[in-house]
């Protein structure tokens, strides 16, 4: 098939596109490398099925005979989705709309599009399940974001039911791995960072705050997965791992797994609308998809630092 990826050559696009060319098929990379790094794509740039486009998906798309789209183009870390908010939300409802348009235009293909567990925001229920509309701060400093995030799933489902364009949503919850931008201030990146470079390792608030953390092969999995049901189904899903951590209980973790680390714990002021508790309910994506996370987060995180070592 011939499948293009948005947002290619991002930490989870790049590990997309690698999946879907050591599954044959002929893969577009667009992304306007904005938060993407053209080093995440240095195993595959060769790959005569591979085809790297520099391109914002806000500007018109003008692809043919493509077979699938996968949708990963925004932001996706608070400083980077805050650093220019109006360009987010363009991102997030414009490139959407974009995508959906191309799609019509080659007759109607699936499209997937990667949301987010944001769009619960500081959540009132806990676990989320699917069927939570959120507790979201619409004006608030991650509205860009959130906001942009739950609009692009309602246009989605208004292309489905005027079209009946074929459309899957997923809802990724916290996920990490190599290819990570060691500066985009998510908090597994931060931590390694800090505890390899020898640096006080910053914790918000009391630390209490809870996150759950899922390896990228198994979103990747889960999003192909998705992308290819044969029922019909388009979600929303949810995609993250069900195991739930406090920050404090992260940093001690990644401490351990790098011993000669002489970082020490320091904690700052909470910011602005971080959520206190951000876990999965995977029971849907079980049921529909078959798929549950199986890499275990201490083998996730060896894996992780090892990478950051090499950077």
């Amino acid at each position: 098939m011939k499948i293009l990826v948005t947002g290619g050559a991002g930490f989870i696009g790049s590990h997309l596109c690698t999946r879907l060319l050591s599954e044959g098929h002929d893969v577009i990379c667009l992304d306007n490398l904005y938060t993407g790094r053209e080093s995440n794509l240095s195993a595959i740039k060769d790959n005569p099925h591979f085809t790297f486009v520099n391109q914002d998906v806000t500007s018109p798309l003008n692809f043919t005979g493509l077979d699938r789209i996968y949708n990963l183009a925004c932001p996706a870390s608070p400083p980077a989705y805050q650093k220019d908010s109006i360009f987010t939300f363009k991102t997030s409802v414009l490139g959407m709309i974009n995508v959906l348009d191309l799609s019509l235009k080659n007759g109607g293909i699936p499209v997937l599009q990667a949301s987010t567990s944001e769009v619960y925001g500081d959540p009132a229920v806990h676990p989320q399940p699917e069927t939570y509309w959120g507790n979201v701060n619409p004006i608030g400093f991650r509205s860009c974001y959130d906001e942009g995030k739950r609009a692009a799933e309602t246009i989605m489902m208004d292309y489905h039911r005027t079209h009946l364009l074929p459309i899957r949503i997923i809802r990724i919850f916290n996920t990490y791995g190599p290819n990570m931008d060691p500066k985009d201030g998510r908090v597994v990146s931060n931590f390694i960072n800090q505890a390899l470079q020898n640096a006080p390792i910053t914790i918000y608030g009391e630390g209490n705050q809870t996150r759950s953390f899922q390896f990228v092969s198994d979103l990747v999995e889960g999003m192909t997965r998705m992308m290819e049901n044969d029922q019909g189904f388009i979600g929303p899903v949810n995609l993250g791992n069900p195991e739930e951590y406090t920050m404090k209980e992260l940093a001690e973790k990644i401490l351990k797994l790098i011993p000669e680390s002489k970082s020490k714990i320091i904690y700052e002021p909470l910011p602005s609308d971080d959520p206190k508790q951000r876990k999965p309910d995977i029971a849907l994506a079980k049921d529909r998809l078959s798929w549950e996370p199986v890499v275990k987060v201490e083998d996730g995180l060896k894996e992780t630092i090892q990478y950051f070592k090499t950077l």
